[in-house]
């Protein structure tokens, strides 16, 4: 793709702009920034932008997600700066902004006015000074600026263009600036009139204007323009899980101040950032600056591939708050690290790990050397990576399809949940429907797993969300888990009709519903038990199937001593050179003995295997059955015939009236 051409072109209508500052001529006054509402009034905002960015050759998301990721960590890092610095002055303590005059978004990016009450820059010049300034100075200079120093500068924040190494001299932040615009080598709009009604459109953004209880969830903007992107590549859906569905995680899992956060396959930063929400939200707004730091830059630890996705990620932490994001660019499987520079204070392993490992992904050689069990799954791999990056007494949440549950037709499958459950303890299995995944481009079915190393799996409890009837339009809630947003119980009546749908269709009406939060709360007692609810006693099964193996142990083991006689008489007898009659006859008898053992140890493989069949099946289902007689059924068909044809025959009657 071909840059924008910054040859001038004539213009028989200059745009508003060109009058800003000239005798004569009112200065329009910038528009006031527009109040986010809500997620969905963001989103609906955002593609306006896009919209624009569609007819200025940026045509497709895989085109203008990167300029629109950009552009608006730019916008929202100004605001950010801004505020920090308004409050340093308050309390008389220092500040030193990341970015200086003339590469601030307030410089170069925002509307100019020359009014009065225009905003200004801490040196006193109006906001869109440096923009007026290159307006004047004729088209294409605004692109020449941004080409020739504005990138220039950011980039090396990050890499010292001397050495090529990291910037020893800049600060985590600088470097955080500079590698999330790494892979900005120009502006894609094709004009500058295009883009400054981008710039102007993305400056209406205000973090001011957001209210205090709603995070500035860039991401879920992301996601719904990546989605489009997925429906033509069917990568795009492995990137996001629901946000509603983390925070149930998050609520479950509980993190806490002191703990490391870790997600080996971060996509947009989503667990990351809905958990710094979540700890943020329990220090509340008098926590002490030195917890503050501990949250922000030594709590959340990650890694992604994606080079379109790993500067959204970034770009997504730092617009939460999370101003110096430790995120590693590179293969989490195969250990090939495009950039680590960034992840240099991740500790060996991490206190709690949340992820959603990419579904359906396979993996070449290069990555599966480095597992005990080899296998092209990738999620069966970062189980196996998962295991090895969580400390001792670490929890970890994670999404699995259900296939790893069940599977057991593989080797690698069985042993790594072998190693699961030797090693940790899994404490509950959540089945969520089968449309959860819908909105992000993937319609498997898809499990909730929690566990904590270092204690053997003896009890495994399970929660069922599979009967909740949901879609692109009616998605999973925080509501459907039972939890509050804050975390805490929700109460009866806030409950989501679809969740109580099936509940009161048997009969059980005015008593209170067994949610996930509530019984999750009573998993370890009688209490814990419920309709959606129940557990398998881990060690139970194990033992069992140790039983059932024994005999046929038995069996394989004197069917080896006797193989081990017949192969030495088979030996004496070609010794003393036996007739060949008796030498076949031996033979048929070891090859058979041989078969049966064979036969025997796959037995004895089946029956261990399903011990590590983790499904969630849930034993108090109520089946559904058509209790109606046949002829029931034939005069039920027959009346939806007899409807059927009665509306033919009037639409029929309707049309020849319309003729006539």
């Amino acid at each position: 793709m071909t840059g924008p051409q910054l040859m001038p072109r004539p213009r028989k209508n200059p745009p508003a702009e060109a009058t800003l500052g000239q005798p004569g001529k009112t200065p329009k006054t910038p528009k006031t920034p527009k109040a986010i509402a809500s997620t969905q009034s963001l989103s609906a905002f955002v593609k306006s932008i896009c919209d624009v960015m569609r007819r200025s050759n940026c045509a497709s998301a895989l085109q203008y997600v990167p300029e629109l990721t950009w552009i608006l960590f730019l916008r929202i890092l100004d605001a950010q700066e801004a505020r920090d610095q308004e409050k340093a002055e308050v309390v008389g303590a220092s500040f030193s902004p990341a970015l200086r005059s003339p590469f601030r978004w307030q410089d170069w990016a925002a509307p100019y006015s020359d009014k009065p009450d225009h905003p200004k820059t801490p040196e006193g010049k109006p906001f869109g000074w440096k923009r007026q300034e290159l307006f004047a100075a004729g088209d294409g200079k605004l692109f020449e600026f941004i080409h020739q120093h504005l990138l220039p500068h950011l980039h090396h924040l990050d890499v010292d263009p001397r050495t090529g190494l990291p910037n020893t001299f800049a600060s985590p932040k600088q470097r955080i600036i500079g590698r999330t615009m790494t892979a900005v080598e120009r502006v894609r709009v094709d004009s500058e009139t295009n883009f400054r009604d981008i710039l102007d459109k993305v400056h209406e953004i205000s973090i001011e204007h957001i209210d205090d209880t709603h995070f500035f969830t860039l991401s879920q903007v992301y996601e719904d323009l990546l989605l489009k992107m997925g429906e033509k590549n069917s990568d795009g859906g492995q990137f996001f899980t629901p946000r509603e569905v983390i925070r149930a995680m998050v609520h479950t899992v509980q993190p806490q101040l002191g703990q490391t956060v870790y997600d080996p396959c971060c996509g947009t930063g989503g667990f990351l950032a809905v958990a710094y929400e979540h700890m943020a939200r329990g220090l509340g707004q008098s926590a002490a600056a030195t917890d503050i730091d501990t949250l922000k830059h030594r709590t959340f630890f990650g890694r992604e591939k994606e080079n379109l996705v790993f500067p959204i990620a970034l770009a997504n932490l730092v617009l939460h708050g999370i101003d110096q994001p430790n995120l590693w660019h590179g293969n989490s499987l195969t250990r090939r690290a495009t950039y680590g520079a960034l992840f240099e204070q991740a500790p060996a392993q991490f206190d709690v790990i949340l992820t959603n490992p990419p579904f359906g992904g396979k993996e070449g050689k290069d990555a599966q050397k480095n597992f005990a069990y080899e296998t092209s799954s990738t999620q069966v791999l970062f189980m196996q990576d998962i295991l090895s990056e969580l400390a001792t007494g670490g929890t970890c949440a994670v999404v699995l399809d259900e296939g790893l549950l069940f599977r057991t037709n593989e080797s690698a499958f069985v042993e790594t949940k072998r190693k699961l459950v030797d090693e940790s303890n899994v404490w509950a299995i959540v089945s969520l429907p089968g449309g959860v995944f819908s909105t992000a481009g993937a319609g498997v079915k898809t499990n909730l797993m929690f566990f904590t190393k270092g204690k053997k799996t003896e009890r495994i409890w399970y929660y069922d969300l599979s009967h909740v009837k949901v879609g692109k339009k009616t998605p999973l809630t925080l509501a459907h888990f039972g939890y509050a947003p804050d975390g805490g119980l929700l109460p009866e009546d806030a409950l989501p009709s679809n969740l109580l749908a099936e509940w009161k269709e048997e009969g059980h009406e005015g008593l209170p519903f067994p949610s996930y939060a509530r019984m999750l709360a009573a998993q370890d007692t009688p209490d814990g038990e419920s309709r959606y609810s129940w557990s398998i006693d881990f060690s139970d099964r194990r033992a069992k199937a140790r039983e059932e193996m024994q005999p046929l142990k038995d069996q394989v083991a004197l069917l080896k001593a006797e193989l081990v006689d017949a192969k030495e008489k088979l030996k004496q007898l070609k010794k003393d050179k036996a007739t060949e009659a008796k030498v076949a006859a031996l033979e048929a008898k070891v090859r058979d003995k041989e078969k049966a053992q064979r036969e025997l140890e796959m037995q004895i493989a089946a029956i261990d295997a399903a011990v590590f069949d983790l499904k969630a099946v849930n034993p108090k289902a109520v089946a559904k059955v058509d209790e109606r007689t046949p002829d029931q059924i034939i005069q039920s068909i027959q009346q939806q015939g007899r409807a059927v044809a009665d509306a033919l025959a009037r639409l029929s009657e309707l049309m020849r009236e319309c003729v006539t």
